[in-house]
């Protein structure tokens, strides 16, 4: 039997509300990983993407063997953490006196939590050198969003590839002016090197797709993910 089960979990929300989408990572006592899953919800904040992803990974994992669970959203981890026992005395309200958001959400959680060994890792998204389980699931989670299609190991799918961060760069000096198609605000230019928020889906030169409002930025190759810029236009 498993000592420790070691996991990950993330939300994403194309707009928060937009398309969202839930992922879960599990990994092997060495951290290596073993198997995930991500779903699409349609439109949802990025808060419920969040709170789902604990969800299902609470409910896809073995109550009787104790799981770490990593995640970068602090709201959902204080949510089950710090706030859920004052919530539950005050009457499911806050200290302000509203209802709590997203209850059903949380009271689904709490039973998932009763009587079994859950520890939680806050770990900062998109860091160079960051906690590769969790890019795994962000970078999950983000493609389910994108194609509202369940994916995962149980469906065959190649596990995602996570987007490197990298450190930001200080843009060229000289830059000529580029209008991207189906940005928002078309007709307006941008300065080579500068991000805009996308009008419309579309597909970055790297193959993956980006959605409406996700920044995006000019690339060699035409506009997509501003990490996949690799040289100056």
């Amino acid at each position: 039997m498993e000592d420790r089960i070691i996991a990950a979990c993330d939300g994403a929300s194309k707009g928060n509300p937009g398309p969202a989408a839930w992922a879960w990572v599990v990994a092997d006592a060495q951290g290596r990983p073993q198997r995930w899953e991500a779903g699409p919800l349609g439109s949802a904040t990025n808060n419920v993407a969040e709170l789902t992803a604990l969800r299902e990974l609470l409910a896809s994992t073995d109550p009787t063997v104790p799981v770490e669970v990593r995640m970068d959203s602090q709201y959902a981890m204080n949510a089950v953490t710090k706030w859920l026992p004052g919530w539950k005395r005050n009457g499911w309200k806050t200290s302000g006196g509203k209802p709590v958001a997203n209850r059903e959400l949380v009271v689904e959680i709490d039973g998932l939590l009763d009587g079994r060994g859950v520890s939680f890792r806050y770990v900062p998204a998109h860091q160079v050198d960051g906690d590769p389980l969790n890019a795994l699931a962000d970078q999950a989670a983000s493609e389910a969003a994108v194609s509202q299609r369940a994916a995962g190991t149980a469906y065959g799918s190649p596990e995602p590839v996570p987007v490197p961060a990298r450190a930001t760069r200080s843009r060229p000096a000289k830059s000529r002016a580029a209008t991207a198609p189906g940005a928002s605000g078309a007709g307006r230019t941008a300065r080579a090197g500068a991000t805009i928020r996308a009008k419309f889906a579309g597909r970055c030169h790297c193959g993956k797709p980006y959605a409406a409002k996700d920044m995006i930025a000019k690339n060699p190759n035409g506009w997509g993910h501003p990490e996949c810029r690799t040289a100056p236009v």
